[in-house]
């Protein structure tokens, strides 16, 4: 099973050919220009405050999946200790979910992979992010856009819990014969539900 994993190299050269389908998706809920998403897991409750100013794209593809309940009983499915607590695309069986098309990177955008924020995964490809997210545990300054290359787009902060995310990062990790990696929770972490908190 493909596994949806963060690249580490810097050599990812900037491209004017996006990713084949809707790189821009349909907006969601326009007049909220920085929306809080509630996400219950197994651990805590977190919630992050989108930035819509910052990642239009990026806030409207991650409310869809919100919105449609993708990632309700999804898993944390890549934990690594002082680097990146990952989830969004798997159910507790590594079942990966219904995907919507891939949004446009805009990790340009000027915010950091700073400890604290949410950001989207992706392939190599720099437009092929879809419904895996991460949470920064330390300064990935790696992560970050450079001058011949993408970077990871970084689309919210968390106002509420790091001491949940903390906890998951801490967690118990090995070899998942399901994932065909490492880094997968022994014990599954599980996204309960994801929902927009009122204003």
């Amino acid at each position: 099973m493909i596994h949806r994993i963060l690249i580490w190299a810097l050599a990812l050269v900037p491209t004017l050919v996006l990713a084949q389908g809707d790189c821009f998706p349909e907006e969601i809920m326009p007049d909220n220009l920085f929306p809080s998403v509630r996400l219950e897991t197994s651990m805590g409750v977190v919630v992050v405050e989108l930035n819509r100013m910052r990642a239009p794209a990026t806030v409207n593809n991650f409310l869809g999946y919100v919105l449609d309940g993708s990632y309700d009983g999804t898993i944390f499915h890549r934990v690594i200790s002082n680097f990146v607590v990952q989830g969004g695309g798997y159910s507790a069986d590594f079942t990966e979910r219904k995907l919507h098309k891939p949004v446009i990177n805009e990790s340009g955008n000027g915010l950091s992979n700073s400890a604290g924020t949410i950001a989207m995964a992706r392939f190599d490809d720099p437009h092929s992010a879809t419904s895996q997210f991460y949470f920064n545990m330390k300064e990935n300054e790696s992560l970050n856009p450079g001058a011949k290359n993408w970077g990871y787009t970084v689309f919210g902060d968390v106002i509420e819990g790091m001491e949940v995310l903390q906890a998951i990062a801490a967690v118990e990790t090995g070899y998942s014969g399901g994932m065909g990696v490492s880094d997968v929770p022994l014990v599954p972490v599980k996204l309960i539900s994801a929902t927009v908190e009122e204003h």
